[in-house]
C-alpha cells in the first residue's frame, strides 16, 4: 500500500495534510463516518449500525479499500472512501470514488481536488487506467468539479435488491 501523507496550503502556508488510512486508524476512520453523516445529512445510515474495531481495521488493511481524510489542526475536514477493481479482460485496474464530503466551513480551498488528486496518484502506482465517481443530479458543486476533472458520462445506474 503507498503511503500518502501530502500537505497541501496555500500562501499563508500549510493548511491541510491527506491522509491513507491504514489499519491503525480506526478512530479516523470514525471521524470519517461521522463527516459523511452530516455532510450528508444521513447520520443514521453512517453512524447507527457502524461495524465494531476488528472489521474497520482488516477493512483498512485490505489494500482494494482506499480511506483518504483530510486534516487540518487535528481534525477531519475532508474525506474519500474508494475502492480499486481489478479488471478481467486486461492487467489493469479501475479506481471507484464511492463517498467524497468536505466540511462545509472548508469547501472552495481545493480539498475535494486534493482528495481526489491523492487517489488518482494511488492508482497511477497500482496500475489504474482511470478513476471514476458518480453525482447525484442536483448536486451541481460536484457535478462541475468533476467536469472539470474528468469526462462526463451519462448512465443509467441501478440497485438490484439481494
Amino acid at each position: 500500500m503507498p503511503s500518502v501523507d501530502s500537505r497541501y496550503g496555500s500562501e499563508g502556508g500549510v493548511t491541510f495534510r491527506i491522509h491513507r488510512l491504514g489499519q491503525g486508524d480506526v478512530p479516523l476512520f470514525e471521524a470519517m463516518l461521522d463527516l459523511f453523516g452530516a455532510v450528508f445529512g444521513d447520520e443514521v445510515t453512517y453512524g447507527a449500525q457502524r461495524p465494531g474495531r476488528d472489521y474497520v481495521s482488516r477493512l483498512l488493511a485490505d489494500p482494494p479499500f482506499i480511506g483518504l481524510v483530510a486534516i487540518e489542526d487535528g481534525g477531519v475536514i475532508g474525506a474519500l472512501a474508494g475502492y480499486e477493481l481489478p479488471k478481467f479482460e486486461q492487467a489493469r485496474s479501475e479506481f471507484y470514488i464511492y463517498d467524497l464530503a468536505v466540511s462545509e466551513s472548508c469547501r472552495r480551498r481545493g480539498v475535494a481536488t486534493a482528495l481526489i488528486d491523492t487517489i488518482c496518484t494511488i492508482a497511477r502506482a497500482r496500475g489504474g487506467w482511470v478513476v471514476f465517481v458518480q453525482a447525484d443530479r442536483g448536486d451541481d458543486a460536484a457535478i462541475a468539479l468533476y467536469d472539470k476533472l474528468g469526462e462526463r458520462e451519462e448512465v443509467l445506474h441501478f440497485d438490484v435488491p439481494v
